[in-house]
């Protein structure tokens, strides 16, 4: 089945409180602004419908209205969320799995914003060397074969195609995944081991995935479990919103459960299989078979050994380290 340990996964996930706090604190503050903006902007929709005919149509605009205006907000700190939150989680967890003990005497947000800013410099250059992890990593499921490679099943089209679906979303958090690795090399050039990051997931795909596609059922399963007890609750809380605004109760659930998806669940998937890539690429070396079929296939796998020729290195933090850094 999987080759990750839920149990120690767990114990690694509560050894992170301070990290999840920081991320239930961010993200129901999240849900928390859409709840206010979708409600406010219904509040005014409906005063201003009265004016006219439709009120409940001047409701329904106006919770749309306040949605699409927390979703701009976000979508513009989402360098700051993966800097910040994600980046140093990942940071602290990438010690827990090796069994490093973290310094005394600091906090670990602390400690992880040291690490990630010495590792990567800013927000703005990490969110560029995820974007390109992310788009050097959409074209492994290609070069792999897709399911009829993983997963032979002859003459069955439409279960391949529902099955590579999967396969292609359960592919969401490998660019942590690249990043724990890069953390964890404590290399001077960061675009340099994301891209061995990359060859090394690339040529254990068939192990990656196939862990990768069971977080990716367990967590639906229990992000919809999630969702469906949340439902009853968000309802009562927008049911003194006015006119149409009351049919926002499933957008409401729905905000909730991702909150407790991104808060919870998410740490978890990651960690259980930043332990699998770690353990599976243990003594390998970058294939240059795979390096080469990557170069060949993806744009953004060539922009990113173009930015490791590029870049200029520099001192990176690693805990324990007494010497120059390496990739």
């Amino acid at each position: 089945m999987w080759d990750f340990d839920i149990s120690r996964t767990l114990g690694i996930m509560m050894k992170t409180m301070p990290f999840i706090a920081l991320r239930m604190a961010i993200y129901f503050g999240i849900t928390l602004a859409y709840m206010v903006a979708i409600g406010a902007g219904s509040g005014v929709g409906y005063g201003v419908g009265h004016i006219g005919s439709d009120p409940a149509a001047f409701a329904l605009g106006g919770g749309i209205a306040g949605f699409a205006l927390v979703s701009l907000v976000l979508y513009w700190a989402r360098e700051y969320i993966l800097y910040i939150v994600k980046a140093g989680h990942i940071a602290v967890m990438v010690e827990l799995i090796d069994n490093r003990p973290l310094p005394a005497g600091k906090g670990q947000i602390a400690h992880a914003r040291e690490v990630v800013t010495a590792r990567f410099g800013e927000a703005t250059a990490l969110f560029a060397l995820d974007q390109l992890i992310k788009g050097a990593i959409a074209a492994v499921t290609g070069l792999i074969g897709g399911v009829a490679h993983l997963l032979p099943i002859p003459g069955l089209d439409g279960i391949a195609r529902l099955v590579n679906g999967v396969i292609r979303m359960s592919l969401t958090y490998v660019d942590e995944i690249v990043l724990g690795y890069n953390i964890r090399t404590g290399s001077t050039n960061p675009w340099e081991s994301s891209r061995q990051g990359v060859v090394l997931y690339a040529q254990n795909a068939k192990v990656m995935v196939r862990n990768a596609v069971w977080l990716t059922l367990i967590m639906w399963a229990l992000s919809f479990a999630i969702f469906l007890i949340l439902l009853a609750p968000a309802g009562a809380l927008v049911y003194a919103m006015p006119g149409a605004a009351s049919g926002w109760g499933f957008v409401v659930a729905l905000v909730f459960a991702w909150a407790l998806k991104a808060a919870l669940l998410e740490p978890f998937a990651i960690a259980a299989l930043m332990s699998v890539y770690f353990n599976v690429i243990e003594n390998q070396r970058p294939d240059p078979v795979w390096d080469g079929r990557l170069m060949n296939a993806s744009g953004k796998f060539r922009d990113l050994a173009g930015q490791a020729m590029a870049h200029v290195p520099v001192r990176s933090y690693r805990s324990g380290d007494t010497g120059p850094a390496t990739v």
